[in-house]
């Protein structure tokens, strides 16, 4: 007759038994970790999506500006060339925004396009201590040029209750309100999309063109696997609590 099965050296046959208790507080954490993970996993497949977009968008040879926007998503990133001369002396600025690690602002003027329009374009950043347009004259083209851009649209992109308040009297803006800025520019203005100038060689060097991101961060993956690992730990670390000899005492009070 086969003798009974042991582990360890000693002591009864290991069992499964699960406590109350531990099995409560086990199966929430279990079911959030593996909602973040796939999350993650979500987020991933739309930051992919999202970088594939703007570079297909942004790299074909440049467009003339449509001449509606029926839905301003599906031209958003769409590069386009542009003809006029810009509206200097009705310049906005929005902030806060970063180049290279130095904090300052990005230049947002009207540019009256060559067929009568105008609509704003971000010209780039240039530092706190430039938004006086004295301070980079050589900047501020004049007479009729031709620009390359970026369609993009307006709108707070983040969340609600992190949105920062505008200050229109100040022109200063964090996030770009069309309808609003339309009434301090001195003809209609395009209130659909503005754009984004991409990089190019502006005399004194500022504006810094290109602030449309194209290229985006994407950590996701790791990130999923990490939710997922501690999804497993957690698992591994419930099943070897329970996995007990049937002589010791269960620790659930």
């Amino acid at each position: 007759m086969s003798a009974p099965e042991s582990y360890g050296g000693g002591g009864g046959r290991r069992r499964f038994r699960p406590t109350f208790w531990a099995t409560v507080f086990t199966i929430p954490a279990l079911i959030i970790l593996l909602g973040l993970g796939t999350w993650q996993v979500q987020r991933l497949y739309w930051k992919e999506g999202e970088i594939v977009k703007r570079h297909e968008r942004s790299q074909p040879p440049g467009i003339a500006l449509p001449a509606g926007f029926p839905d301003p998503g599906a031209l958003e990133f769409t590069r386009v060339n542009l003809k006029g001369r810009f509206l200097h002396d009705q310049e906005f600025y929005l902030g806060a925004r970063t180049e290279s690690g130095r904090v300052g602002l990005n230049v947002v003027t009207p540019f009256e396009l060559n067929d009568g329009r105008t609509i704003l374009v971000n010209r780039g950043w240039v530092p706190e201590d430039k938004r006086d347009p004295a301070t980079r004259a050589e900047g501020q083209l004049e007479g009729e040029i031709e620009i390359a851009a970026l369609l993009r649209s307006d709108g707070w992109k983040g969340f609600d209750f992190a949105k920062p308040p505008n200050k229109p009297e100040e022109r200063f803006y964090f996030w770009l309100d069309l309808p609003v800025m339309a009434g301090d520019v001195d003809r209609p203005i395009i209130e659909d999309m503005y754009v984004d100038a991409v990089a190019s060689e502006i005399p004194g060097g500022l504006p810094i063109g290109g602030q449309t991101r194209i290229q985006l961060k994407n950590d996701h993956l790791e990130y999923a696997i990490t939710w997922y690992s501690f999804a497993v730990i957690l698992v591994v670390i419930y099943f070897l609590f329970h996995y007990r000899r049937e002589d010791e005492p269960s620790s659930e009070a």
